[in-house]
């Protein structure tokens, strides 16, 4: 018997590839706290912006998933956005069975630090908590808030959608991951809660401005017949 439904396209599943491989890359580096210094001083962020190692890939995921639901639809970016949540969650209990599973003593040939191993890939119940709670807000208000201008703009304007979206998105994420995970199950401080937002968000909303051109790009490939999407996909309900 032969199947007729079509299969999905290169680009199709090669956006939700980046998509969840962005993902699970944030989750696994978002321990690291990096520090840029800066030529000029910031409004609450001052002369440096401070901001956890998982903050480009995660930037990557608001690119990839404008990108899809341009091209696909709000009801199809919402499943991707709602499944990559479960993928995230099953990301950290993989990572945390592997860390509780009996291991070969420290001392036997090629074993690595334990405690590194834990200390690298194992994240705080709270830092936990914070990037769940933040990724299930902010993803489905970028979606939503995508297709609520490109509706209201009657489908122009797809620069101001892709960075409308991301920055309100982007905006909601920081706010939410550092209250609960530093504030509200943490002990940092109020005012050093809002230096860790501030940066976070600054690069966040330069990376939205950045990845704008990407964006058209891959729009622009798709519906002008360069891939299979073409025909399928020009106008997503």
């Amino acid at each position: 018997m032969t199947d007729a439904r079509p299969a999905p396209s290169p680009v199709q599943v090669g956006l939700i590839g980046l998509f969840v491989t962005a993902l699970v890359t944030a989750q696994v580096t978002a321990s690291k706290l990096l520090q840029f210094g800066l030529p000029f001083e910031l409004p609450l962020a001052g002369g440096s912006l401070v901001l956890p190692g998982a903050a480009l890939a995660y930037a990557v995921t608001f690119f990839a998933s404008d990108c899809y639901a341009e091209l696909y639809g709000r009801k199809a970016a919402t499943v991707v956005v709602n499944v990559g949540f479960v993928m995230n969650a099953v990301l950290l209990v993989l990572v945390w069975s592997t860390i509780a599973a009996p291991a070969l003593p420290q001392a036997a040939p090629g074993q690595i630090d334990l405690a590194a191993f834990e200390s690298v890939l194992g994240s705080s119940t709270a830092i936990v908590a914070a990037s769940l709670s933040a990724y299930l807000v902010s993803q489905n208000w970028d979606v939503f808030v995508f297709h609520w201008i490109r509706d209201y703009t009657d489908g122009e304007y797809l620069w101001l959608r892709n960075i409308g979206s991301t920055a309100t998105s982007q905006l909601l994420d920081t706010v939410i991951f550092v209250s609960v995970g530093f504030v509200l199950l943490g002990e940092t401080t109020f005012s050093t809660a809002v230096t860790l937002i501030a940066g976070q968000y600054v690069f966040k909303l330069l990376v939205a401005v950045v990845d704008t051109p990407f964006v058209y790009a891959v729009v622009a490939a798709v519906r002008s017949g360069k891939t299979a999407d073409a025909t399928a996909y020009s106008r997503p309900e």
